[in-house]
């Protein structure tokens, strides 16, 4: 996931997302998971599962979530003047509205559809059903089978009406993997490009 971040202690939510028009932000280039280490040819700051990100009034969680890809992570944001609780959960290319993500990236798609089944269900569906979650992609995407058009949900409409996150684990498995779109043509030369790497 790649985010632009680490704004003042005044800072708000709105603040954060546009962070990159503020002269007083320390900008880095690229938030990536720690994982990326020995892929990546820049640099960038390493993020770690169970790190805070405190951003003023908006506190960040990283929560490493492999599945659709080894690197994958979503956040799990709070507004410290609402509470403590979580606010929303922006979970990008691990679960969408009605949908979940695409296993097959690393070439191993049932492997990682395994993987992603445990993420969903150990790391994204233990959190508080009126969660807002929002997603990478919606309707039109090929990042997976099933998008909803809609850009946002909770966790608890996704948890009733998500055919995705009803199945055991080797339904969801076989399903994801039969039922994901092609793997784009040239997936490979924007993985290279992702890294670094040049053509």
């Amino acid at each position: 996931m790649l985010f632009k971040q680490l704004a003042t202690k005044e800072s708000t939510l709105s603040y954060f997302f546009d962070c990159a028009s503020w002269p007083s932000v320390q900008m880095h280039s690229y938030f990536l998971h720690e994982s990326d280490q020995v892929l990546m040819k820049y640099e960038f700051e390493p993020l770690r599962d169970g790190q805070l990100l405190d951003v003023g009034n908006v506190k960040i969680k990283v929560l490493h979530t492999l599945g659709h890809t080894t690197d994958s992570v979503c956040l799990l944001v709070t507004d410290a003047r609402r509470g403590e609780a979580p606010w929303f959960v922006i979970t990008g290319d691990t679960l969408f509205v009605g949908a979940a993500g695409r296993p097959d990236l690393a070439g191993r798609e049932v492997e990682m559809a395994g993987t992603l089944y445990d993420s969903l269900h150990g790391k994204l569906l233990t959190l508080p059903d009126e969660l807002e979650i929002f997603p990478g992609h919606q309707a039109g995407s090929v990042c997976g089978a099933g998008l909803s058009g809609k850009p946002s949900s909770t966790l608890g409409f996704e948890k009733r009406g998500n055919p995705a996150l009803t199945m055991s684990k080797a339904v969801f498995v076989d399903y994801l993997t039969k039922e994901t779109p092609s793997r784009p043509v040239d997936i490979d030369a924007m993985v290279r490009a992702t890294l670094g790497l040049g053509d």
